[in-house]
């Protein structure tokens, strides 16, 4: 662990503001780091950027919008000095949760603006646990480090009054769209947009995993699609499911097929996916996410923290979580469903997704919805939108 830390120390000391931008590409490369989605981006890239620049990558955009596999990355230039910021508390992220020390309940990196070039991790500890280590304090430096005290809970306080759940009308072009109520053996969620994957031979259907209760292993079990008429259609079974990430995927087995569309006050089509520093940039900028869930319908939220560690729930450490809105943006029956944000460089009503929504806080003190991010699926798993 300190050999860790002496490293991300001597490369952070390296990231000086208004550094060349030739010598930002030899120090980063020789740290063995990655620029924000680094390896999409050749070296021309880099110097092409303007000075106190350098790019990144925003997102994973379809460039034919019927076409899930005509994905491109899209980038932008950033400063320099906020990068190098954000950068670093993304590496403090990582340390507090590789040393996980003890009352470590999690963590998120907090991007300030561009003007300020700051940035925070926010670190959840327990009321019995210990302040955050005197190493890492020293590693933080010029990232801020702001401690929150939480009291573990064993139940769930209520959510919102429960409301009908928005059940879709019918299917007149055998496409399901997101946005409404599915069915599982032993619960309700609410249906993504369609998820891809390189082995699978089409769309496949997703939704939250837990949402299969009593099932220790969801697979092979039937996800259902309720409808006003009365009429409940047959998904298909889960193929895959990732408890850790709280996901579980649906082979279509019938006519029905997914859809990249979000029904909600009006109709969205994902047209792809943000990256980490998309996310970052995002908060950036000030910038709100968007869902509709199949009880509390659509509402929108600032986002709150990004690369998030949640170890507030289970026995393990989720990653790569994105945290957004308030506690009252989602209650049972709304897992499943996406944060997203309108495309700015798409049509009308294009947006791309930011993460999947799995639950919402019910400890005093902080009030968010969690999830994991779009990224982290396509990271860990080969998925994208």
């Amino acid at each position: 662990m300190e050999e860790l830390v002496h490293r991300l120390t001597t490369l952070r000391n390296r990231l000086e503001s208004g550094m060349d931008r030739r010598e930002f590409l030899r120090t980063v490369g020789a740290g063995g780091y990655a620029v924000g989605v680094a390896h999409f981006l050749g070296v021309e890239d880099f110097l092409a950027a303007d000075d106190g620049e350098v790019p990144i990558v925003t997102a994973l955009v379809r460039d034919d919008p019927d076409d899930p596999s005509s994905l491109q990355e899209r980038t932008r230039s950033v400063p320099a000095e906020w990068y190098a910021t954000v950068e670093k508390a993304f590496e403090l992220n990582e340390l507090l949760a590789r040393v996980a020390f003890t009352g470590y309940l999690g963590s998120a990196v907090v991007p300030g603006d561009y003007d300020s070039a700051s940035a925070s991790v926010s670190v959840g500890v327990s009321s019995e646990g210990k302040s955050v280590p005197e190493m890492i304090e020293e590693f933080a430096e010029s990232v801020s480090i702001d401690t929150e005290g939480i009291i573990r809970l064993e139940s769930m306080e209520e959510g919102p009054e429960f409301t009908e759940p928005r059940l879709i009308d019918g299917l007149p072009d055998e496409l399901v769209p997101s946005g409404f109520a599915c069915e599982t053996p032993s619960s309700m969620a609410t249906l993504a947009p369609a998820l891809y994957h390189p082995d699978a031979n089409g769309p496949l259907f997703v939704t939250a995993e837990h949402a299969f209760k009593g099932a220790s292993n969801p697979d092979g079990e039937m996800l259902r699609l309720p409808t006003n008429g009365g009429e409940t259609l047959e998904l298909g079974t889960v193929v895959r499911s990732h408890p850790i990430e709280d996901v579980a995927v649906v082979e279509p087995g019938g006519e029905a097929l997914p859809s990249s569309r979000i029904v909600g006050p009006s109709t969205a089509r994902v047209r792809g996916q943000y990256t980490k520093y998309g996310l970052a940039d995002l908060v950036a900028r000030g910038e709100e996410l968007e869902k509709v869930g199949a009880l509390t319908g659509h509402t929108t939220g600032r986002i709150q923290g990004i690369d998030a560690v949640t170890c507030f729930t289970d026995d393990f450490c989720r990653r790569g979580q994105i945290r957004w809105g308030g506690e009252m943006d989602l209650t049972d029956g709304d897992s499943g469903s996406v944060s997203y944000h309108p495309d700015p460089d798409g049509e009308d009503g294009d947006v791309l997704v930011a993460g999947f929504n799995n639950a919402r806080t019910w400890w005093p003190g902080q009030s968010y919805v969690w999830g994991v991010s779009a990224y982290r699926l396509t990271e860990r798993h080969g998925y994208h939108f």
